[in-house]
């Protein structure tokens, strides 16, 4: 079903008339589903699982649904149309959803995964800052090749897989500022912040050839016609800042978060702790029962 109208070079949008892909349909059900099961079923029968609170569970909740919106609403149907919708719908791939489902996931029920799966040694290897950087930037490269593009464009299937590659790479760059494993730790809050401002900078060489380019990199786009009178070279113009401003303004954020983190340790060891902070943890830890 589509909710594409066009016409003249105008994108009409019918309410509840959204593009349905079951195969997104599914991975999200497969996700809440699983999450469910383990939170309520698997949870007892693993001894060091601690309470899920019920914050985890609204975090997971919108990291998948926001995998929905990038791939099951009306910004998928225009990202076949604008450049500037495609960035934005990768832009949701990467630095939405993976931090809201890292977030969401308990960490006991993050070290049963790597326990069962046994791919701890390979993920102490490709969750190292430098490899993560290295991998989440190369994929999002190849993605991002006009090859690439057009696939994505021609091929419902090949967008979808490549939607899931683009949100493992997210995954695997987040980790060293979100993990809560011991095996698989996360990075200092200094470290944190030195991560995030180099990533926060790398994108802006490929979006940079998108936004100061004058020859379009895309030409699959103006070949499918344009909508609301945008140019081919804005609208990969607006695409590039797209790729560029709105990561960028996440990272920062979590910039911020991590020195307001950083500075209230060492107030806190220069003090000692409180009663209340030892509750937190304990609650934090699923102990407090």
């Amino acid at each position: 079903m589509g909710i594409l109208h066009v016409t003249g070079g105008t994108f009409r949008l019918a309410l509840g008339d959204w593009v349905i892909h079951p195969e997104v349909i599914l991975l999200g059900f497969l996700l809440l589903w699983g999450y469910t099961y383990a939170v309520t079923e698997l949870r007892p029968k693993v001894s060091d699982a601690g309470r899920v609170r019920r914050s985890q569970m609204i975090l997971f909740f919108l990291g998948v649904f926001s995998l929905y919106l990038a791939g099951s609403s009306p910004l998928d149907e225009l990202s076949d149309w604008l450049v500037s919708a495609h960035m934005a719908q990768h832009v949701i791939l990467t630095t939405v959803a993976p931090p809201l489902i890292i977030a969401g996931v308990p960490s006991w029920l993050w070290a049963w995964l790597v326990k069962v799966s046994r791919l701890e040694p390979l993920l102490r290897k490709a969750l190292h800052p430098i490899v993560a950087l290295a991998l989440f930037n190369g994929i999002v490269l190849i993605f991002h090749l006009p090859f690439a593009v057009e696939l994505q464009v021609r091929s419902d299937l090949f967008h979808f897989f490549a939607h899931l590659f683009l949100v493992v790479a997210g995954i695997v760059m987040w980790w060293p500022v979100l993990a809560s494993l011991p095996s698989l730790p996360k990075l200092s809050y200094p470290l944190q912040m030195a991560y995030l401002f180099v990533q926060s900078l790398v994108p802006s060489f490929l979006a940079s050839f998108l936004t100061f380019s004058d020859r379009l990199l895309y030409p699959t786009y103006p070949a499918r016609g344009m909508l609301w009178g945008l140019s081919p070279v804005h609208d990969q113009q607006i695409g590039g800042l797209v790729m560029k401003l709105a990561p960028s303004i996440i990272m920062w954020a979590f910039i911020g978060w991590a020195f307001f983190r950083w500075y209230a340790e060492f107030e806190a060891r220069e003090r000692g702790p409180r009663w209340e902070e030892v509750e937190t943890e304990l609650r934090r830890l699923g102990l407090d029962e």
